[in-house]
């Protein structure tokens, strides 16, 4: 039978982790959830863990130790309770994994990091890079955003993917 531990991870080494305990024979869980990176002015979907620094890894007690995680490329340590690692729970990284599977941890909606009343700036249109304030969230696609223009407020309908959280 599995056991599985949390493994704790050196920054944003998650993924290579992953790969060096795989090759080794564990069996490894890092569960991930999907959100929008803008990056030199192109949006695209990118997965990000979920636990970040931390994988779960699994290790079948009567043929593996679990003292050869600690020298893992890309591992910081795995938590223990005094010398033993601690079990995760077998119910709890399936609840993980059938909400991960669903997408309940996706952060894909654009509105999704707006808040009525906080500082947005426009990432595309006539107004880019200027800074407002988020009056509305109109529908699924259309702000209203208060911009600063000529010394006095305007209001500015724009597209939700044209505005992110400042």
């Amino acid at each position: 039978m599995i056991a599985w531990y949390a493994v704790y991870t050196q920054p944003h080494a998650e993924t290579k982790a992953a790969e060096h305990l795989l090759r080794q024979g564990y069996s490894v869980y890092l569960p991930r959830y999907r959100t929008w990176v803008s990056h030199a002015r192109r949006r695209q979907p990118v997965l990000r863990p979920l636990f970040p620094r931390y994988l779960f890894a699994g290790v079948d007690r009567d043929s593996m130790p679990w003292r050869p995680i600690l020298s893992t490329v890309g591992v910081t340590g795995v938590v223990r309770a005094g010398d033993e690692p601690s079990l995760v729970p077998p119910g709890i990284l399936a609840a993980i994994r059938e909400r991960e599977e669903i997408g309940a941890f996706d952060r894909l909606d654009p509105r999704h990091a707006l808040r009525r009343g906080g500082l947005v700036r426009v990432t595309s249109g006539a107004f880019e890079d200027m800074v407002g304030r988020l009056v509305e969230l109109r529908d699924h696609d259309r702000v209203v955003v208060l911009l600063e223009l000529l010394g006095r407020a305007v209001r500015a309908q724009l597209r939700t993917e044209a505005v992110e959280a400042a």
